[in-house]
């Protein structure tokens, strides 16, 4: 299956590791543009000012929506962040909305957060992804 990984740039580590695992299962495997460059920490995502600039000249958005658009399949790593337990981010949401739009499948690697935390949950479960519950395994061509 070829799969496009989406997630928090904070992820970006834990993205290089799940391609990996992925591929090594026989998937062919996308990971946003700038994961290599903010995994060895040469770009910082959180410098909101020169990331703003970055994703204009580059297209960002655009970039990853063509990305999806071409593949089977989304995973987010929807890891803990900041203290919200299965943390989608803004851009995650943007592109699983997409991805659903599209008829591609939707895989969590755990469930969202509740709905009293986040109410956009409520929207994702309505979009009724495919919850790994942390098994990248399940995950089948």
């Amino acid at each position: 299956m070829k799969i496009m990984i989406c997630g928090s740039m904070s992820f970006a580590k834990e993205i290089l590791e799940s391609k990996k695992k992925l591929e090594a299962k026989g998937h062919k495997v996308e990971i946003p543009t700038d994961t290599l460059k903010i995994a060895s920490g040469s770009h910082d995502s959180d410098d909101f000012e020169a990331n703003y600039k970055h994703c204009i000249e580059n297209d960002i958005i655009r970039t990853h929506f063509k990305m999806i658009e071409k593949n089977d399949a989304i995973l987010v790593l929807n890891y803990d962040k900041e203290g919200i337990k299965g943390y989608i981010g803004a851009s995650s949401l943007m592109e699983i909305g997409l991805a659903y739009h599209l008829g591609k499948k939707i895989f969590l690697l755990q469930s969202p957060p509740d709905e009293s935390e986040q109410r956009w949950s409520h929207e994702i479960r309505i979009i009724q992804p495919f919850i790994l519950n942390g098994n990248l395994d399940l995950i089948k061509n």
